[in-house]
């Protein structure tokens, strides 16, 4: 094995202590690569078309239903019809009734279409939980109501979005 010697100031042989950093560079070129060939393979993902959300006021329709929902402070739910509280049953019964009046109304159900069915719009307070806004959708839907909507409102326009 060789090894390799410089020439010093006073005219030694002295051993180098530069490192050579070739090598270095030709493994981390060859890793580099290797990630990029490998990594659009480890990400999987579906292929999907996701919404695009744009702000559409909200035309009320004297046939829709307007849920408001709030927590009542104790972990429960308060809903109201209008402004009448309903409970969970009620609302149900009532949903039925307000789809049920409707097809009436249309003269059956095959003459009901997408814009005269009507709709619930649900507004429900920032601080109420999860589960009772959940709970008025599902029992919407389970009622028969297609259409099922949140109310917000949307930030003043000088105000920056935070």
């Amino acid at each position: 094995m060789a090894m390799n010697v410089g020439q010093s100031d006073d005219g030694e042989d002295t051993p180098m202590s530069d490192i050579n950093t070739t090598p270095l560079v030709d493994v981390m070129l060859v890793l580099l690569i290797i990630f990029l060939i490998t990594v659009p393979v480890v990400i999987q993902t579906i292929p999907m078309a996701l919404p695009k959300v744009t702000f559409e006021p909200t035309v009320t329709k004297p046939e829709n239903v307007s849920l408001s929902i709030t927590g009542d402070g104790k972990g429960g739910c308060a809903v109201y019809w209008g402004l009448q509280k309903v409970g969970s049953d009620e609302l149900l019964d009532r949903a039925v009734k307000k789809l049920e009046d409707a097809v009436k109304a249309a003269g059956g159900a095959e003459n009901l279409t997408e814009e005269t069915m009507p709709e619930a719009h649900i507004r429900g307070d920032i601080n109420t939980p999860y589960k009772c806004i959940g709970g008025a959708v599902f029992t919407m839907q389970r009622a028969g109501f297609s259409r099922v909507g949140f109310i917000s409102e949307p930030p003043p326009h000088n105000v920056a979005a935070q």
